[in-house]
């Protein structure tokens, strides 16, 4: 999971969510339209900040790590 992550994080995982974002806004505008269509790319921001913010919503689901001291 956290290879995944670690993907996810870098430069091409954030180029994806960013362009996954501007996709999702655009069908919801463009094609579904109305109501469902706007929820839709309100949904589609949260890529887009994600993205530019620079973290994965996978670090919710994943378990964190604990050092031994």
């Amino acid at each position: 999971m956290t290879s995944i992550i670690g993907y996810m994080n870098g430069a091409l995982g954030r180029a994806l969510r960013f362009v996954l974002g501007v996709a999702l806004i655009a069908y919801g505008l463009l094609v579904l339209g109305g109501i469902v269509g706007t929820v839709v790319a309100i949904v589609g921001l949260l890529p887009i900040a994600l993205a530019l913010r620079g973290h994965c919503v996978l670090e919710l689901a994943a378990p964190r790590s604990t050092r031994a001291t």
